[in-house]
């Protein structure tokens, strides 16, 4: 039951780890490296959350609660809870006229000269 409980949260952290490493694909945002450099911070988090689903969803399936409507509706409302959270972010940053003066140390627009 506690596995079915975690599945919408397992789900929701998934899409939006998703959100930010296709943020960082398009080239909307630059981020820094991630623990031990091994990778940037989104892709870190999106490995992370991908272990964690994995390992919730195999507990739903074990528990036989695999293709329950409550199981549907778990991941149906971890979608609509990473696009809420998606959607009600705040805007992000104008992409800068001139190169930054901090390191990098968060994710943000790349600054691209012309």
């Amino acid at each position: 039951m506690l596995n079915l409980l975690a599945l919408p949260l397992a789900v929701a952290g998934f899409g939006v780890a998703v959100f930010h490493v296709f943020l960082e694909l398009t080239g909307k945002l630059e981020c820094p490296g991630g623990v031990m450099t091994i990778g940037t911070a989104p892709q870190q988090s999106l490995a992370v959350q991908t272990v964690i689903l994995i390992l919730v969803s195999v507990g739903v399936a074990r528990s036989k609660n695999c293709c329950t409507p409550s199981s549907v509706g778990a991941v149906l409302l971890g979608l609509l809870l990473a696009g809420s959270s998606i959607y009600s972010a705040p805007p992000m940053p104008p992409v800068p006229t001139k190169a930054y003066e901090q390191p990098l140390d968060m994710c943000r627009p790349p600054y691209h000269p012309q």
